[in-house]
């Protein structure tokens, strides 16, 4: 059956990607309506064959949608969730609006996909990191049990928008011009440069985007005293995540036996090339679904052989973010 599907921040870095994911999806879109900023409304966006024309947000621009996808900031989704759900949408929200509101339900569909109901009228998606390194830690999670988690990441510009990409390719070309170049998105020089995740920083030195991962984590794996430890940190990527794990287990497994397990794992795709010194990188995982995860070895650290270390990088706009959402709402339809 048809599914007439909405998708609310369609011009923006997540939303483009969240329309060109239903394009490949297995929902059967008889509708699809866009809609963005008042700026935006009256342009077109293309779906198959078809111009789209984006519309500015209005209390009854729900009426009749059987799935509403949010990329949109949180207070849009706060107030506009509510009105798609109550026309009868099912929402599946990208911002951290509902992440963490128990009354919500916190899905990678590879992990805890049982949770996705059309009786639950809201769905959140979460954060680009969490939801990218889960699909590594859940298979292991199932054969050895995760106690603790160890991680520093390696975040691209997508994560904090078009604005973002677009301030790393400008900055990258002033730098090789011997041009200045004064950075108005991010709070340091971007190009050839590496800082500290600029979310704020909290009164425990944790900054905002590690204190997500911590929580989400938790509520994704339904294991909400799971010792996790996390650095977050912006690189001059565009567009994928990349992430360094130590992850300490309850049972023994060995590197070959991790590897057979997230082989095997959905979503996931080997890179492990030790004689061609191959692993995970954001330039082969830009652009694919999969989740790239390599580097998989014992932490010598620790000699009861119960801790292994691994390296994964996926694309923060597609699993991260708008593929994951979609593939929610391919449960739904």
């Amino acid at each position: 059956m048809s599914k007439t599907v909405a998708v609310v921040g369609a011009t923006g870095a997540v939303g483009a990607e969240m329309i060109r994911c239903l394009e490949k999806s297995s929902i059967d879109v008889g509708e699809l309506r866009v809609f963005a900023s008042e700026r935006s409304a009256g342009r077109t966006v293309q779906f198959g064959d078809d111009e789209v024309t984006i519309a500015a947000l209005s209390e009854d621009a729900f009426e009749g949608v059987d799935i509403a996808l949010f990329a949109s900031e949180s207070d849009i989704s706060k107030k506009y969730g509510a009105i798609a759900a109550r026309a009868g949408a099912v929402v599946v929200d990208n911002s951290s609006a509902f992440r963490m509101d128990p009354d919500y339900p916190l899905v990678v569909p590879e992990v805890n996909g049982d949770l996705i109901s059309p009786e639950t009228r809201i769905i959140a998606n979460p954060n680009c990191v969490a939801a990218i390194m889960v699909m590594a830690l859940w298979p292991l999670h199932q054969a050895g049990g995760v106690k603790r988690v160890i991680a520093s990441t390696y975040q691209s510009a997508s994560g904090a928008g078009a604005a973002a990409m677009k301030e790393l390719e400008d900055s990258t070309r002033a730098y090789l011009n011997g041009e200045s170049f004064e950075p108005s998105v991010l709070p340091h020089p971007y190009a050839f440069n590496l800082f500290s995740h600029n979310a704020s920083v909290g009164p425990d030195g944790y900054n905002g985007e590690e204190s997500k991962v911590i929580a989400e984590l938790r509520k994704i794996m339904a294991m909400p005293e799971l010792r996790v430890g996390v650095t977050c940190v912006r690189v001059p990527v565009l567009r994928a995540h990349s992430m360094s794990i130590t992850v300490e287990l309850d049972k023994k497994l060995t590197p070959d036996e991790a590897r057979d397990i997230l082989s095997k794992a959905p979503g996931l795709k080997i890179v492990d090339d030790r004689q061609k010194n191959h692993f995970p990188m954001p330039v082969e995982s830009s652009g694919i679904y999969d989740v790239l995860v390599g580097r998989i070895r014992e932490d010598l650290s620790d000699p009861t052989g119960h801790t292994l270390a691994l390296f994964i990088s996926g694309d923060q706009l597609l699993k991260g973010a708008a593929l994951n959402a979609v593939q929610i709402a391919e449960q739904l339809a």
